[in-house]
C-alpha cells in the first residue's frame, strides 16, 4: 500500500494554473483536422469551379496581370504601354509575385497581347488558392480561439460562403492576398498566445518544485570543513543568486525564451504589407494585443508587477516580432527590384547599394504622395461607413447577352455579372455583432471580444481618416474575418457551455442552425451574379435589392 503523494497539492495547483492559462484543446486532433479540411474542400470546389470565366481580363486585372508578367520575365514591373522600361506602380510587389508564380505554371498574356497556355487560369489560380487557404486557416484559428471544432467549422463555412471573399478569390487582383496574410498572422498570434501561456505555466510549476540543497564539498564532510572557505563562498553565492531570481520571478514572472509563433506572426504581417501598405495598421493592432495578453498572463500567473514584468521580460522579443521582422520581411518582398537594374527609380541616384536604397526610398515617397492625392470620382466609389451595410458593391463585370446568344434563353434578354457583394447574413449580422462584442468585453473583459474589436478596428478605422480619398467596398475585405469571428462568438454564447440545460442548448442549436441555413441559401441565391452566370434580366433585376447595387 502506497502512502499519500507529498507533491499532490503542488501538482493540483500546477494543473489548475495551466488549465486557467491555457485550457486544453477539445477532442481528437485528427477529427479537428478532418472537419476543418472538409470545409476548406467545399470552399476550394466553389472557387476553382469555372475559374476561367469570364474570359479575358476584367476590372483591375488589366493592371495586375501585366505587372505580374513583368515580374515573371524581368523581375520588376514593365511599362505595358511601351513594353519596355519600368512601370510606375503604387502597390508593393508580393501579391503580384504570387500571381506571377501561377502565370509561370499555367499561362499568361504577354505585353503584346499574345496568350501562352491558359492565361485566365494563370492569373486567377493564386487568388483561388489563397482564398481557399484563408478558409482553412480561419477555421483552425476559430477552433483554437473558442476551443470548439464545431465553432471552428462554423467560422470557416461563413467565410467560404461570403460573396465578397468568393469574388476576390476568382479575380487576379491583390486584396485576397492581403486578407489571407492577415488571417495567417492571426492564427500565428493565437498559437503564440497558447504557447507562451503554456511555457509560463511550465516555468512557474518548475519554480514551485523543491530545490535540492547545496552539494557537500569534495571528499565529504561539512561545508565548513574546507580550509580556505572557497566552497562555502561558492555555495553562498549560488544561494544568493537563486534567491534574487526567485524575487524577480515573484515580481515579474519567469522569462519565456524564443517565441517562434510570434516571429511567424510578424513575418506574415510583413508579407501582408508587401501586398498593400494598409496592413501596417493591423501590425499595430496585433502588437497591442500581444503585449496586453502578456500582461494578463503574468497577472494570472501571480506576478506582483505584471506590467513591468511584460516590459522587462517580453518587450525585446515583442519588438523583434512586431518591428524588426515585419520591416525585414517587407524589404525582402522588394528583392526583385534591388537585384535587377530596370526597376522604377532603381538607378535614379546612380549605381551602388546606397544609391539603390536612396532610389527605393524616393519611390516609396512618390507612392505615398499618389495615395494621399487619390480623390478622383468613380461610379462605384463609396465611403467606409457604407461598407458595413454594403451600400455600394462594385460591379467588376457586366454584359447583356441577347436572346439566342451566349446561352441566353429569355426573349426579354439576359444579364451576366460579377458583383463584389458580400453575403447579407454575414455582413449585416456581423456589423450588428460588433455591438455584442463591445458589450461582452465591457461586461466580462473577454480577450476574444477584444481580438474581434481590435482586429476589425485596425482594418477599418484608418480609412475614416481619409474621407476625401477614392475608396471601394472591396477595401473592407480584411475586416471580414473579424466579422466572422464576432458572429462565431455570438453563436458560441447562444449554444451555451456544455453544462447548460438541455432546453438552453436546444434553443441555441436551433438558432445557430437556422442562421446557417440562411447563409447557405443567400449564397446560393446570389451565386449567379457572383460567378458571371447568364441569367434572365428579370432574375438579375430581382437580385438588385437596392438602387446602390445597380
Amino acid at each position: 500500500m502506497t502512502g499519500p503523494d507529498p507533491l499532490g497539492p503542488q501538482r493540483s495547483r500546477s494543473q489548475a494554473l495551466r488549465e486557467r492559462l491555457c485550457p486544453p484543446m477539445p477532442g481528437s486532433p485528427l477529427a479537428g483536422w478532418l472537419a476543418t479540411l472538409s470545409v476548406a474542400v467545399v470552399a476550394g470546389l466553389l472557387r476553382f469551379w469555372n475559374l476561367t470565366q469570364p474570359r479575358g481580363v476584367y476590372f483591375d486585372e488589366v493592371y495586375y496581370t501585366k505587372d505580374a508578367w513583368g515580374l515573371l520575365t524581368a523581375g520588376y514591373e514593365i511599362n505595358s504601354t511601351t513594353c519596355s522600361g519600368p512601370a510606375y506602380v503604387v502597390h508593393p510587389p508580393f501579391g503580384k509575385w504570387l500571381m506571377a508564380a501561377s502565370e509561370g505554371l499555367f499561362g499568361y498574356t504577354n505585353c503584346a497581347g499574345a496568350p501562352h497556355g491558359d492565361p485566365e487560369l494563370g492569373w486567377r489560380f493564386s487568388s483561388a488558392l489563397f482564398g481557399t487557404l484563408a478558409v482553412l486557416v480561419l477555421a483552425r484559428a476559430a477552433r483554437r480561439m473558442f476551443r470548439s471544432t464545431l465553432l471552428g467549422c462554423f467560422a470557416g463555412l461563413l467565410l467560404a460562403l461570403d460573396g465578397l471573399e468568393f469574388v476576390q478569390s476568382r479575380i487576379g487582383i491583390l486584396d485576397i492576398f492581403l486578407m489571407t496574410g492577415i488571417v495567417v498572422a492571426l492564427a500565428c498570434l493565437l498559437l503564440d498566445r497558447d504557447d507562451g501561456r503554456a511555457r509560463l505555466a511550465d516555468r512557474l510549476t518548475a519554480a514551485l518544485a523543491p530545490r535540492p540543497g547545496p552539494a557537500p564539498p569534495p571528499g565529504g564532510g561539512s561545508l565548513g570543513a574546507n580550509a580556505d572557505g572557497a566552497h562555502s563562498a561558492d555555495a553562498d553565492a549560488a544561494v544568493a543568486a537563486a534567491g534574487r531570481e526567485d524575487r524577480l520571478r515573484e515580481l515579474y514572472g519567469p522569462r519565456l525564451g524564443l517565441r517562434k509563433w510570434r516571429l511567424a506572426c510578424g513575418g506574415a504581417l510583413g508579407l501582408s504589407m508587401g501586398v498593400k501598405w494598409s496592413a501596417l495598421y493591423t501590425i499595430i493592432g496585433f502588437a497591442a494585443l500581444a503585449i496586453a495578453w502578456d500582461i494578463g498572463a503574468r497577472r494570472t500567473g501571480g506576478a506582483r508587477q505584471p506590467v513591468l514584468g511584460a516590459l522587462r521580460r517580453d518587450l525585446p522579443a515583442w519588438a523583434a516580432a512586431f518591428v524588426v521582422v515585419p520591416i525585414v520581411t517587407f524589404l525582402a518582398t522588394w528583392t526583385g527590384w534591388f537585384i535587377t537594374d530596370g526597376g522604377y527609380y532603381r538607378h535614379f541616384y546612380g549605381d551602388g547599394f546606397g544609391a539603390a536604397v536612396h532610389g527605393w526610398w524616393k519611390y516609396q515617397m512618390a507612392v505615398l504622395k499618389f495615395h494621399e492625392g487619390l480623390d478622383q470620382g468613380h461610379a462605384f466609389a463609396s465611403h467606409p461607413m457604407s461598407w458595413l451595410v454594403m451600400a455600394r458593391p462594385v460591379a467588376y463585370y457586366y454584359s447583356s447577352p441577347a436572346y439566342g446568344t451566349s446561352g441566353c434563353h429569355d426573349p426579354a434578354g439576359c444579364s451576366r455579372e460579377v458583383l463584389a457583394l458580400g453575403n447579407p447574413a454575414v455582413w449585416w449580422v456581423g456589423t450588428a455583432g460588433l455591438l455584442g462584442m463591445l458589450a461582452w468585453w465591457v461586461a466580462r473583459r473577454d480577450w476574444r471580444a477584444a481580438l474581434v474589436l481590435v482586429g476589425f478596428g485596425s482594418a477599418f478605422l484608418p480609412w475614416l481618416l481619409f474621407p476625401n480619398r477614392t475608396m471601394f467596398f472591396f477595401y473592407a475585405l480584411p475586416c471580414l474575418p473579424f466579422l466572422v469571428l464576432g458572429i462565431t462568438a455570438l453563436a458560441g454564447l447562444a449554444l451555451g457551455p456544455r453544462e447548460a440545460s438541455d432546453a438552453r442548448r436546444l434553443t441555441g442549436a436551433l438558432t445557430v442552425g437556422v442562421y446557417t441555413i440562411v447563409v447557405v441559401l443567400l449564397f446560393a441565391y446570389f451565386y449567379p451574379i457572383l460567378a458571371a452566370q447568364v441569367i434572365p434580366y428579370s432574375s438579375w433585376r430581382a437580385r438588385m435589392w437596392f438602387p446602390g447595387w445597380i
